[in-house]
């Protein structure tokens, strides 16, 4: 298997923080963004950012950014798609997805996730963590686990059916992974959840917390 590309996903509308990009808020001196390029950059071979607006806002960090191709912002589906379709641009069978929300998930997230995939037709993984372990688990989940559907890998030869799925409505990630047989990787959460995303103004405070 090719080593896959990146897309981080920046297209949402951060409503629970008053709107804007939460990707661009200050954490540790420098922004969220930064922190999330830093972790996923090394453990790849090409990054984009999903964003929607004004690409220009984002010049400073010199990525590529694609919007998605679905109006109305559906969801962090459409990012996903959004970076499938560009990952087929380069040439890359696969891609993983990250949010710019959420600077401190495992600097190891793709070897685990390719290996979580292995044997698979389509290579389609879930991150995922202990539930009720360490700090608020936020994301949704089954049985013990959280699953983090914003962290993934993707495969690029189903981009036209998550396209065809979206166009027919379809929202919630794991709707979509499970149709078609997407595994989970179970990453640990020592003290706090490594998927601890910034939703809310407190939510900053703690992950200042975190640096400590």
């Amino acid at each position: 298997m090719k080593q896959p590309v990146a897309v981080i996903l920046a297209g949402g509308q951060a409503t629970r923080m008053g709107g804007g990009d939460k990707g661009l808020l200050p954490l540790g001196g420098r922004c969220l963004l930064d922190h999330v390029i830093e972790r996923i950059e090394p453990q790849v071979a090409g990054l984009v950012l999903n964003a929607n607006g004004e690409a220009q806002r984002f010049d400073r960090f010199k990525l590529p950014v694609v919007a998605d191709s679905l109006a109305e912002f559906p969801g962090p589906l459409a990012g996903v798609l959004a970076g499938m379709d560009w990952a087929a641009e380069q040439g890359a069978d696969t891609v993983v997805s990250v949010a710019a929300d959420t600077p401190f998930f495992p600097c190891d997230l793709v070897p685990q996730l390719l290996m979580a995939a292995e044997g698979q037709d389509h290579p389609l993984v879930l991150a995922t963590t202990p539930r009720g372990n360490g700090e608020p688990l936020k994301s949704g989940g089954k049985g013990r686990v959280n699953r983090h559907p914003t962290f993934g890998l993707w495969p690029v030869a189903l981009r036209d059916d998550l396209r065809a799925a979206l166009e027919g409505g379809l929202r919630k990630v794991v709707l979509w992974t499970d149709q078609h047989g997407g595994r989970e990787a179970l990453f640990p959460a020592h003290g706090f959840d490594p998927f601890f995303n910034v939703n809310t103004p407190e939510d900053l405070v703690i992950a200042e917390g975190f640096l400590k």
